[in-house]
C-alpha cells in the first residue's frame, strides 16, 4: 500500500509539472511557437476539438503561423476562437487558411511576461508541495493502522522529499529556460534593429 500511495504521489507530481509547463506554453515569446494554440478548442460538430486536430498548423516564416483548415466552413471559427483566446493576435485568411502574424514584444509586455512566467511557476510549486502534504497524511495515517515501523515510515518521508525537490527543479528548470527565450528573443531583435541601422557592423573582432 505504501508502494501504491508513493507511485500516486510521483504521479500527481508529473501531472503538475506538465499542467505548469502547458501554461508556459501560451505565453508568447515574439516568435512563431504552435504551441500556443494548444489550449484553444472550437465546437466541431458538437464537439469541443483542439485546433491542431482540425487544421494543420505551421510556420513559414518566423513572425507568421498558419492553420490550414481541413474544411474552409472552419476558417471564420478558427479565426474567432484565436480572438476569444484573448492571447494578443490578430489572425486574417487568405481563403484558404488562417494567417496569425506575431507582433515584437514591447520591453513593459516583455517584464510582464517574465513575472507571469513567475507566477506561473510558484503556482506549480504550490501544487506540488500539496500533494507533498497530502501523501504525508496518507503515509502517516497508513503506518498507524497497520503499526508500521517508525523507520519505515521516515524512510518514506525522505523518499518523498527526494521525489518532491526533484519535480521542483523541473519546473525551475522549465522557468529559467522561458526566461531565457524571452530575453534572447530581445537580444536577437535589437541585434536586427542595429544591423539595420548600421549595416557595416559585424560580429567579426
Amino acid at each position: 500500500m505504501l508502494d501504491n500511495i508513493h507511485q500516486e504521489a510521483i504521479s500527481r507530481m508529473g501531472s503538475a509539472v506538465i499542467h505548469t509547463q502547458n501554461e508556459l506554453n501560451k505565453i508568447r515569446t515574439g516568435r512563431a511557437n504552435p504551441e500556443i494554440f494548444d489550449s484553444i478548442v472550437i465546437d466541431y460538430y458538437g464537439t469541443p476539438t483542439p485546433l491542431n486536430q482540425v487544421s494543420t498548423v505551421s510556420i513559414p516564416e518566423p513572425k507568421l503561423i498558419t492553420l490550414q483548415a481541413y474544411e474552409k466552413s472552419l476558417i471564420p471559427i478558427i479565426e474567432k476562437a484565436i480572438v476569444d483566446a484573448n492571447l494578443g493576435f490578430t489572425p486574417g485568411n487568405n481563403g484558404n487558411a488562417v494567417l496569425v502574424p506575431i507582433p515584437a514584444l514591447s520591453e513593459e509586455r516583455r517584464k510582464e511576461l517574465i513575472k507571469f512566467v513567475h507566477k506561473i511557476i510558484e503556482d506549480g510549486k504550490v501544487a506540488v508541495r500539496n500533494i507533498r502534504r497530502d501523501t504525508l497524511h496518507k503515509i502517516h495515517d497508513y503506518g498507524k493502522k497497520e503499526n508500521e515501523s517508525e523507520d519505515e515510515i521516515k524512510g518514506r518521508e525522505t523518499d518523498l522529499q527526494e521525489i518532491t525537490d526533484s519535480h521542483i527543479k523541473d519546473l525551475e528548470s522549465h522557468e529559467k529556460n522561458k526566461e531565457k527565450d524571452l530575453i534572447v528573443r530581445k537580444n536577437l531583435v535589437n541585434e536586427v534593429v542595429i544591423l539595420k541601422l548600421f549595416p557595416g557592423i559585424s560580429n567579426e573582432s
